[in-house]
């Protein structure tokens, strides 16, 4: 949505908003942090330390509440908009720009859900007067979670490890989910919000990996951690597919897909940059040719989930789920391949850790873990394609 569409609009609601700036105007910003920010990630990569200082940064710009509603008090963007910073932030820190998506996509299922008249304004609300860091379990957590909670008076008490917590170091308050023993109803999954100031809440700082180091994607731990029963937000049956899981994957993965996209597109433009040292190589044009195909498909991809999502526009089917992942895996294998050709061409120097490409290499397999993995996409679409049920554990 234009600037001065969004304007007309909260004019007419007789609402107050601050500024709205364009995607231009962020994109500008994007722009303006990312030096310091592809500075830092060198550090943060050796030494496997959350980007802590980018975080305060990109508080600071108000990107945390960027995609919210102008009526809600946000930035405005929409959610294809939102994918179009965080592609471009991540050609400057991809860490940085994956912590962002885990956040955003909690905020696009809100602003989704209050577009449908359903709770989540009061949320968005205070994200955005308060700029308010959302840490997500939910990809790890998947159909059956983890964790256990047990009725007390007034709500639950919760004990569980929730692995991969990107930027929960940063983080307000943690979006998550465990399991109830129903007596009546079986096992049953209950997702909450609680504050990362609840008693009994704690971070296991073990995040030491391959790639996507700066993250800081630590185990988030919950030692009998109280949950009011007013934070239940939703309870659903214990691994199988719920219709909550349309939203959260179309919403989710074309954010996180964008960054990865500009990864390889940070790539592509190293080696079209250093590409003359190459021009009397007999070989370098079809490695050349591969890559720029490569990423013309990764492109194609992340942009067919973009439309899918339609700026939050769309409703919770299986197939638009499945449309999502089918563009996933598509993505993640040219993203990679995209990036694996851009270090071959380089020859030896592209495997130096001093050399940007390395590194982004090692991020992008990061990329393989989000839900869902391709054999596991490849078993839910053809589950759907046979008129089963989707859910990935369910055996007939």
């Amino acid at each position: 949505m234009t600037e001065a569409v969004m304007e007309m609009k909260t004019e007419k609601r007789g609402v107050v908003v601050r500024k709205i700036k364009g995607l231009e105007e962020w994109i500008a910003i994007v722009h303006e942090l990312g030096p310091k920010f592809a500075e830092r990630a060198i550090e943060h990569d050796n030494n496997d330390t959350f980007v802590m200082d980018n975080y305060r940064d990109l508080k600071e710009k108000k990107f945390f509440s960027a995609a919210i509603p102008a009526e809600l008090g946000g930035g405005g963007l929409t959610h294809g908009e939102m994918c179009s910073v965080l592609r471009e932030l991540a050609g400057h820190c991809g860490s940085t720009a994956l912590t962002l998506s885990m956040s955003q996509h909690l905020i696009a299922a809100a602003v989704w859900k209050y577009r449908r008249g359903q709770p989540g304004k009061e949320m968005l609300e205070k994200v955005a007067a308060n700029e308010l860091i959302l840490i997500s379990t939910g990809a790890n957590d998947w159909l059956a979670s983890n964790g256990t909670m047990k009725r007390v008076d007034g709500g639950y008490l919760v004990s569980a490890k929730k692995t991969f917590a990107s930027g929960c170091l940063a983080g307000d308050v943690l979006v998550t989910s465990a399991v109830f023993d129903d007596k009546d109803e079986g096992s049953q999954v209950l997702h909450f919000s609680v504050p990362f100031s609840a008693d009994g809440l704690s971070i296991a700082e073990n995040w030491k990996v391959l790639g996507m180091r700066g993250t800081g994607s630590h185990t988030v731990v919950l030692e009998d951690v109280f949950v009011p029963e007013e934070a239940i937000v939703m309870k659903r049956p214990s691994s199988t597919f719920h219709p909550v899981w349309n939203v959260v994957l179309t919403v989710a993965m074309p954010l996180i897909t964008s960054v990865y996209v500009g990864i390889a597109e940070k790539a592509v433009d190293i080696v079209r940059k250093n590409a003359a040292r190459k021009i009397n190589d007999p070989v370098a044009p079809y490695i050349l040719g591969e890559m720029e195909n490569a990423l013309t498909t990764a492109q194609m991809a992340q942009q067919g989930m973009v439309e899918i999502a339609n700026n939050l526009d769309f409703e919770p089917e299986n197939e638009n789920a499945n449309e999502i992942l089918k563009r996933k895996t598509i993505a993640g294998k040219a993203v990679l391949e995209t990036v694996e050709k851009a270090v071959e061409s380089s020859g030896g120097f592209g495997f130096l850790r001093s050399v940007v490409l390395e590194r982004l290499l090692r991020d992008v397999h990061a990329f393989q873990f989000h839900p869902l993995s391709e054999k596991r996409q490849l078993l839910f679409t053809g589950r759907i394609a046979l008129g089963l049920d989707p859910s990935v554990n369910k055996i007939e």
